[in-house]
Formats: structure tokens, sequence, C-alpha cells
């Protein structure tokens, strides 16, 4: 791979600079893709993007950035897609720094500015070493999450048109699904939570064996699919929405979509269990109901002084096999167990030794 030095001004990199959303960001004539299939999108906060521009008034070193050839002769930038955008934005006058556009400097200024010279390494060589160079440039800075990585990695017409739907703000998976997903779209975390449910968790697979194909509409319908039986089924109000969000609903959906659900009964369940003190993890409501596994609710435990006191009642014996124990080597169980009403109160705690205890769990 051959990596060069250049000095391109910011008259250079502004010039024709133009964000087409969808179909992408340019700049340098026109030559310089901007936003590749496995860029993130635009993600500087203000503070950050102002930094940028004061470092080039006040004509400071601006950290190097890094573009790699293609095949046509045109550009595509590796590091530093923040940097340009808050710069072509900036002159592009869509925002103003310490409260004046750019077209409101002076002229001297606004020449100090596109006269500034920037430092870009330009790269060439194999799709396969562009990318490796890339991942080990993004460790430092502002730290790619796991998803954009894959984007990197899978880049293709499949990538592409996932993005359409899950990776803006605003995007259509943001529209029906932000009330049952976790994290932000802009950083890929809506595009793999899709990919996490249909694929079962295995995403590189998923995205590894769709990486070519022409788009991603399935994977679009299936996420569709899974949103409208949340919402047909359960029927959640407002208030149950907080509960609902960062389930695996993808889980759910496909071992459970072809049940009937008798929504009333849920819905009794559910407000049962909101007022359960003893059920620590909310969250963990709707797949307990439709799973019956109490691991999903992580029920209260019993205190320190709670299992004292059982083990004193008990003077040290198993209440199970009888055989006596040291208090380390025991531990906390329900009398009556917490699915039958029992409750995490010290007059329903009693002792079991480790292995009495594992095998009435189950586990």
């Amino acid at each position: 791979m051959k990596i060069e030095l250049h000095k391109i001004t910011v008259r250079e990199l502004t010039n024709g600079y133009v964000d087409n959303a969808e179909n992408g960001v340019k700049a340098y004539g026109g030559k310089l893709d901007v936003r590749p299939p496995y860029q993130r999108e635009f993600v500087y906060k203000e503070k950050q993007r102002d930094a940028v521009i004061d470092t080039l008034t006040q004509g400071f070193p601006l950290n190097v950035m890094y573009w790699a050839t293609r095949d046509d002769g045109t550009f595509e930038i590796i590091d530093g897609q923040q940097r340009t955008i808050s710069i072509c934005q900036y002159v592009n006058g869509d925002f103003a720094y310490m409260f004046r556009y750019f077209h409101n400097l002076q002229p001297d200024e606004q020449e100090r500015i596109l006269n500034y010279e920037l430092q870009v390494y330009i790269c060439s060589g194999e799709e396969s070493e562009k990318l490796k160079w890339f991942k080990t440039i993004n460790i430092s800075g502002e730290e790619l999450a796991e998803q954009e990585l894959r984007n990197a990695v899978y880049a293709g017409s499949w990538v592409s048109d996932a993005k359409r739907y899950f990776s803006k703000n605003g995007c259509p998976a943001v529209k029906i699904g932000s009330d049952y997903l976790t994290g932000s779209a802009i950083r890929q975390e809506y595009l793999e939570t899709a990919i996490s449910w249909i694929s079962d968790g295995n995403i590189e697979t998923h995205m590894g064996n769709h990486q070519h194909d022409p788009n991603a509409a399935p994977l679009w319908q299936f996420f569709q699919s899974v949103i409208t039986w949340i919402e047909t089924t359960f029927r959640p109000t407002k208030e149950r929405k907080k509960i609902m969000k960062g389930v695996d609903w993808g889980m759910l959906y496909k071992n459970y979509k072809d049940k009937v659900i008798d929504t009333q009964k849920v819905d009794a369940e559910v407000k049962r269990l909101i007022l359960d003190d003893d059920v620590t993890k909310k969250t963990g409501i709707y797949p307990y109901i439709l799973t019956g596994k109490e691991k999903y609710l992580s029920i209260r435990a019993f205190t320190d002084a709670q299992k004292l006191s059982a083990y004193e009642r008990q003077l040290g014996i198993c209440a199970d096999c009888g055989e006596h124990f040291m208090l380390e080597q025991m531990e906390a169980d329900h009398i009556t167990p917490w699915h039958e009403g029992g409750k995490t109160v010290a007059e329903n705690c009693q002792m079991l030794c480790r292995d009495c205890n594992r095998r009435k769990s189950g586990k």
C-alpha cells in the first residue's frame, strides 16, 4: 500500500461541496466522497465543531486527515469526515462561529481561512488494506461503535440500503420503533439491533451472507413485522412503553408470533408485576410473561441479615437434606416460591446447601 502526504487548502477542500443527504456528501471539486458506505453520519456536537473552526482561525495545526484513492481517480475519506464536514459547512454558511457566519468575515479573514493548509495522507492499495488501515487509525479520536466497524468490513449495496431505514435521525425505524429500542440510530445502534433480531445475534454472519444483495428490504420488512406484533398484541400505553424499551423483541416475536395471546390477561399481569417490589428489573416483565422464566425479573434477593437469621433459626441445618453446613456453604431460598405469591421477607426465608438449592431451582 502506498501512502503519500499532501497539503490541501481549505479553498480546494470546500470547492464543490454539496450534501445530498441520501446520495452522499461531496467536496474537493466533486472528487472527494466525504461519506463512503462505512462512514458514520455527522456526529460532532457544537463544541467540537466550533473547536475545528477555532483552530483554523488561529492558524493552529489541525490533526492530519486520511484519504484513499479509488480506481476512477477520485478519493474517499478514511479518517477526518467530522472535521471535513465542519469546515465545509462553515464556509458554506450553514452555521456561525462566535456569532459570525463566514460571509460576515472581513475579506482578509476569509482569505486566511481559505488559504489554511490541511495535511492529508492519501493511500492507494487493495480494499482489504484500506479497510484495515481504516480500523487502525480510528482507534483514537471519536471511537467507532462496533456496528460502524461492521459497516466498514461489509460495505456494499446491502449496507447502503439498510442505512436508509435504520441509520439517520428521523429515519423510518426511528419513527416506528423508538419506543422499543435503546441507543442511537445515527451511531448505527438501531441497525445493529435489527440485524441481531433477524439473525439471532449472528450479526457478522448475516451481514456477510447479504453483503452484495441489491437491497435490505427483507430486513426492513422483518423489523416492521416485529413492531406491528408488539403494538397489536400488547397495545402498550405511554407508561408501559418505558418498560418495553430495550427488550429483545426479535426473539420474542420469532417464538410467540403464532400463539394467541390474551391481551387482557397480559395487561393484568403486567400491572401486578409493576407493583411487586420484589421485581427489581421491570424491563423483564414482558419476557417473563411470555417465557415464564424468572431470570428476566431479577427477583429481589434476601439480605445478609435475613440469611443469617434463617441460618441461626435452622442451627445450620439444610432445610432439604438435613445435613449441617457452614453459612458460606448455604444459599437463601423462598419457602413459598415467589411465583406462588411468596415474598422476599425474613419469614419466608430458608437456608439450603448449594446442591439442594441448585437441584430445587433447576440450575
